[in-house]
């Protein structure tokens, strides 16, 4: 063999054209285009389906969604739906708090209910206070009140103005174990009446006895007939022109509310107690009753 004969070599390489069907170049670029397009029309469908306070909290939120309190920024009132509930399309969590200026108006509404409250109650003191002051010169004055003047007490409750009309000695208010009204009581009663109307509020009318037991095989008690001669001072008060609407209250409470407790069978225990009542007091009044 020859010395000094070289050899030939012969390298083939493989050419890969990029760009051709086979290429992912593309498909990178087109779900590039996608997104874009998917964006561009979520922002349309939402600037066409939400309100501009809506909008306004959507932008709050993206601006700031990760608070220090972990909770996601308030939604606008406009994003508030039944009992503070969000409508939002993106859910932001927490209790949807009140714009400032929905608050500043409760709080002036609870400002002028509580001023509404304050004059009305200043309101029904003056008049109470003038309904029992007329009363006052009245029984002074009136035939019919003032030989009774000592069994007719007048006083200023948390309630209302009480007027009670009490049982003396030698002259009660009803027949003996009855509900039956003594003439000069129905006079009492039916003068009375033309003052009760002069003011607008209602009044409740309870019946007391002494603690003197009830004698009856019928079952008939003190409870009882102190109903029963409440409602005769209803009817005597209407018969003296009273509106029967202003009564909001008729009870017996027999002898559970003495006025002489170290005597319980004083006769200024028996007793018919008329009470001029406050709003306060006819609105505790009906709720009592179920119609608050």
């Amino acid at each position: 063999m020859a010395e000094g004969k070289s050899t030939v070599v012969i390298r083939r390489v493989k050419k890969v054209q990029g760009g051709g069907h086979h290429g992912g170049a593309w498909k990178v670029a087109f779900a590039d285009f996608v997104t874009a397009m998917m964006a561009f029309f979520l922002v349309l469908w939402l600037m066409a389906a939400t309100t501009k306070e809506q909008r306004a909290a959507i932008s709050e939120y993206f601006r700031n969604p990760s608070p220090l309190s972990g909770k996601s920024p308030a939604p606008s009132p406009g994003m508030n739906g039944p009992g503070g509930a969000s409508t939002s399309m993106i859910k932001l969590g927490g209790t949807a708090d009140m714009a400032k200026g929905q608050k500043d108006e409760m709080g002036r509404k609870r400002d002028n209910a509580a001023d509404t409250n304050e004059d009305s109650r200043a309101r029904d003191k003056k008049r109470l206070e003038a309904l029992m002051q007329d009363l006052k010169e009245a029984i002074d004055k009136s035939q019919a009140l003032e030989p009774f003047k000592d069994q007719l007490l007048l006083d200023l409750t948390p309630d209302g103005l009480r007027i009670q009309i009490v049982d003396k000695q030698n002259r009660p208010m009803f027949d003996m174990g009855r509900d039956q009204l003594k003439p000069y009581t129905v006079a009492i009663l039916r003068e009375l009446s033309s003052f009760i109307n002069q003011v607008p509020n209602h009044i409740s009318i309870t019946g007391h006895t002494d603690t003197t037991a009830y004698s009856s095989d019928t079952g008939y008690t003190n409870w009882e007939l102190s109903a029963d001669r409440a409602n005769a001072a209803r009817r005597a008060l209407v018969g003296g022109g009273m509106d029967d609407a202003k009564v909001t209250r008729v009870v017996g409470l027999s002898s559970s509310v003495l006025f002489d407790k170290t005597d319980p069978q004083n006769p200024i225990n028996r007793r018919i107690s008329i009470v001029v009542m406050t709003q306060d007091a006819e609105q505790a009044a009906l709720a009592g009753a179920g119609q608050g």
